[in-house]
Parts: C-alpha cells; structure tokens; sequence
C-alpha cells in the first residue's frame, strides 16, 4: 500500500483530492480544506463518490480506517494513498483546517 505523510501531501497543494473516512461528526469537528467526507461505516455504498481518475488520498484521524479505505480502493482499481498520522498529525503539523 503506498503511503504519504502529512507535509508531503500538504507540499502537493490543494490539487490533491482528499478523501476523508472519518465519521460525519468527526468531519463536522475539524477538517482539511477541500476534503470530500465519504465516512467509512458506509464507504462500500458510496464508491460512486470517490473520483474517478487520478490519485486519491485517504485520510482518517491517524491512519487505520484510511489504510482499510486505501486497500479496498487499490483492490478495486484505484490510484489510493494512505495519509499516515491523518488529520491528527496534520492539525500537529500547523497545516489549514476548518472547524465546525
């Protein structure tokens, strides 16, 4: 499974589509700007919403439900990327979020 930290996807800029896995409340809570939620508890039913093309990176609060989100994507021919440490490490980071 490929993987990318928290700067390193921070330098990509915003052209990086991110998709964040975490349920709604936690996405309501904090986020990265731009990130589409598409929580894990019903990812499956919601393939049709991860983009199509292109490289997709996967977040979560540190990294095991984007890592389960990122094996199903590759499983199912996507480009995935798992963001290791997730919006945890990002926010640690002093990388833009939004609140509420």
């Amino acid at each position: 499974m490929k993987s990318i930290s928290v700067n390193d996807l921070a330098a990509l800029g915003d052209v990086a589509p991110i998709v964040d896995v975490r349920e709604d409340a936690e996405f309501a809570e904090i986020r990265v700007p731009g990130a589409q939620s598409i929580p894990l508890s019903r990812f499956v039913q919601s393939l049709a919403e991860v983009p199509a093309s292109g490289t997709i990176y996967v977040m979560c609060a540190a990294g095991g439900r984007s890592s389960q989100a990122t094996a199903y994507l590759e499983e199912h021919g996507y480009d995935a990327v798992n963001v290791t440490g997730g919006i945890t490490e990002w926010h640690r980071g002093g990388h833009p979020v939004n609140r509420g």
